[in-house]
C-alpha cells in the first residue's frame, strides 16, 4: 500500500472544526478513543467517553460507528451494553453491524490451531499475552519488547502453515483470515443507511487503520492520524487521545 501526504506541506495539519453536515464519523477504539494499555483486557470505556459518544450520535443523527480490530463482542463488553445505537466494524473489517443487521463470516478453524500453538510457545511466558478474538489471535509483547523477534518468528511460521495472514500492530502481531480489512469494512458500512451517501471521516492511530484512511479518501472523505506523524494515507493529525476527545467534543 502506498501512502500520500499533502503536497503543500511537510507536516500533517490539524483538522478544521468538526461539522456533522452530510458527514459520517468513524472511530477507531484503542489508541484513538482510549489510551493504549499494557494488557488488552485492561481497557476501560469511561463515563466521559460514553457521554461523548452519546452526544456525537445525536449531533450526527446516528451516523457514527466504531471501527476496530477488536471484535464487536469485545467492544460490547467494554461498553457494558449492546452497541445498537452505533454502527460497528469489528475484527479488522470481518464483522459489520448496522442497526439490527449484522454480517460476519464463519471463524476459520485454523485459528484454533494457531491459538493452541501460541499458548504452547508463550502461554507461560511472563508479560506476553495471547489474545483470542472472534476472527483472529494476537500476541502482545508490549511488556516484553525484547521478545519481539521470537514473536515474529512464530507468527511467520504459523502464517505459512495455516494460510492465515499477519496483521501488524503496535507492539503486537495478529493472525487472521485474509480478504477483509478496515477499508473493506468501512465500504460495507457506508453502503447502508444512515451512512449511505455521506462523507466519511475516519480517525485512527495504527498501521491497521491505513486501509481505512485510504478507503475514506476514495469516498470523498478524509482520515485523521492520532499520534506521532509518519507516512500515512491520512490527511490530518491529532496529537493523542485527549486531543481527539477535545476535537470531537466541539463538533457541531
Amino acid at each position: 500500500m502506498s501512502f500520500s501526504k499533502p503536497a503543500s506541506a511537510s507536516r500533517l495539519a490539524s483538522p478544521a472544526p468538526l461539522n456533522a453536515l452530510n458527514a459520517s464519523l468513524l472511530l477507531d477504539f484503542d489508541g484513538t478513543l482510549v489510551d493504549l494499555v499494557d494488557r488488552p483486557d485492561a481497557v476501560v470505556a469511561d463515563l466521559p467517553l460514553k457521554a461523548l459518544l452519546d452526544q456525537l450520535a445525536g449531533t450526527f443523527e446516528g451516523r457514527i460507528a466504531l471501527v476496530s480490530g477488536r471484535s464487536i463482542a469485545q467492544l460490547t463488553g467494554f461498553f457494558g451494553q449492546p452497541l445498537i445505537e452505533f454502527g460497528c466494524v469489528g475484527s479488522h473489517g470481518a464483522e459489520v453491524q448496522v442497526g439490527g443487521l449484522r454480517a460476519a463470516p464463519v471463524r476459520p478453524a485454523a485459528l484454533s490451531v494457531v491459538e493452541q500453538a501460541m499458548m504452547s510457545a508463550f502461554g507461560k511466558t511472563e508479560g506476553i499475552i495471547v489474545e483470542t478474538k472472534s476472527h483472529g489471535v494476537a500476541l502482545h509483547y508490549r511488556l516484553v519488547p525484547a521478545a519481539e523477534s521470537k514473536v515474529r518468528e512464530l507468527a511467520a511460521r504459523l502464517a505459512q502453515s495455516s494460510g492465515l495472514m499477519i496483521q501488524e500492530g503496535k507492539m503486537m502481531i495478529e493472525l487472521r483470515a485474509s480478504g477483509h480489512d478496515k477499508g473493506t469494512g468501512i465500504v460495507d458500512l457506508m453502503a447502508h443507511a444512515p451512512f449511505l451517501g455521506t462523507r466519511p471521516i475516519f480517525i485512527g492511530d495504527d498501521l491497521t487503520d491505513e486501509a481505512g484512511f485510504a478507503a475514506v479518501e476514495r469516498m470523498g472523505g478524509f482520515g485523521i492520524l492520532v499520534g506521532t506523524e509518519r507516512p500515512t494515507a491520512a490527511r490530518y493529525r491529532l496529537d493523542n487521545v485527549a486531543a481527539v476527545r477535545s476535537w470531537l467534543g466541539e463538533a457541531t
